[in-house]
């Protein structure tokens, strides 16, 4: 009995006895990742023959069909563990079987008329369209720019408004009615597009004529980027998409003295900012420097990798801890450093600082750890 138990606990754990005579069992039975209730109340004797098995309504709603199996394997079963595997195979088999209502098809009108949307938009405008015709995607070709949208329609289209998918750094909300049509979200897909026009000019500039190292790949919807400035420094700018020839928020990444010179210099020459002018060209401005292409700047002149573990990239991380030492100017991932510093018997801790020898000159510089962020910063 003590056996049996055991197995009907390790089988069925959330199926439990509700009182010592052990003559009612209370609970849930899992199959297919859903749990359903029932209740079981046997006779004194512990019969399954004589039990009476009390479903809850969804369990009831499955089992329909299936009532007859079920009273015959309590007939039949020999204890309460076995009819519990029997029931569970018997609740897997009608899941498996109950089919899902049938959705009808929309009538040809549906898709007689999105066609005749497409074709009044221009087959060219046309990326794809799945066979069901509820995924659409557009594409708009604006000053040398291709930007797509995919519209996903509803089952109630055009009285239900679709979602729409767009490569935004701003979000796009289609203003719908009853009588609109793809016609009008292109139109409103369109004057968002012709809205970003001055950001995409001003990212665009960046990316030709300057090194980005993050993000590798921007999207359309990325605001922010991180350019070269020099050997082991750079700048990572956040641009308003709204106002793109602002001054954009300014984060100087690098050895404290390179990084200062120019911080000040920023302070120094803002007042020069003209919104008049492209965003890149202003911060050569204010910086008084030009930024380095890619095209013209050696790889020995900016160390690329890791002073510890030799990779650039690391879990989507780049270098971006120098070490301060102006003849040194060592780049490392903080995780690198902090995991470095942990590991020298010679390095200290206060607070949130670790002092310690650089891997690679040995001066003693500081690491401060934001706890917070886990992320230490290299000074």
């Amino acid at each position: 009995m003590a056996e049996t138990e055991a197995t009907l606990l390790r089988q069925f754990p959330l199926f439990l006895p509700q009182n010592r005579a052990k003559t009612v069992y209370e609970g849930f039975i899992s199959a297919q990742g859903r749990d359903f209730h029932l209740r079981l109340l046997l006779p004194k004797d512990l019969q399954l023959r004589n039990a009476r098995l009390l479903c809850s309504w969804q369990l009831r709603t499955v089992l329909n069909g299936y009532h007859h199996v079920v009273q015959q394997r309590m007939q039949q079963s020999s204890d309460l563990v076995s009819f519990m595997m029997e029931l569970k195979m018997i609740l897997e088999v009608a899941l498996k079987n109950k089919k899902e209502p049938h959705v009808l098809s929309p009538p040809p009108k549906f898709y007689s008329g999105l066609i005749g949307e497409i074709r009044t938009l221009g087959w060219d405008k046309l990326v794809s369209v799945d066979p069901c015709f509820s995924t659409i995607k557009l594409k708009a070709d604006v000053s040398g720019r291709e930007h797509l949208i995919t519209v996903k329609l509803k089952a109630k289209y055009p009285a239900e408004s679709p979602d729409c998918v767009v490569d935004f750094p701003v979000p796009f909300s289609v203003s719908w009615t009853p009588q609109s049509s793809l016609i009008s979200i292109y139109t409103q897909f369109l004057a968002a597009v012709e809205s970003l026009k001055t950001f995409w000019d001003v990212m665009d500039e960046i990316d030709e004529k300057t090194w980005v190292l993050e993000p590798e790949k921007p999207t359309r919807s990325a605001t922010a980027r991180r350019i070269v400035l020099g050997n082991n420094v750079s700048i990572n700018i956040e641009v308003d998409p709204r106002h793109p020839t602002m001054l954009p928020e300014c984060c100087f990444l690098g050895a404290d003295h390179v990084v200062k010179p120019l911080g000040i210099r920023l302070s120094r020459n803002i007042h020069l900012w003209d919104p008049e002018n492209s965003l890149l060209q202003n911060l050569k401005d204010v910086l008084e420097i030009d930024f380095p292409a890619r095209a013209i700047l050696e790889k020995s002149d900016f160390s690329m990798d890791c002073g510890i573990c030799y990779a650039y990239q690391l879990d989507g991380a780049i270098p971006d801890q120098v070490c301060d030492n102006s003849q040194c100017g060592q780049s490392f991932h903080y995780i690198c450093l902090y995991e470095w510093l942990r590991g020298l018997l010679t390095s200290r801790q206060s607070f949130n600082i670790i002092f310690g020898e650089c891997p690679y000159c040995s001066k003693v510089s500081k690491l401060f750890v934001t706890f917070h962020k886990t992320v230490p910063s290299f000074q």
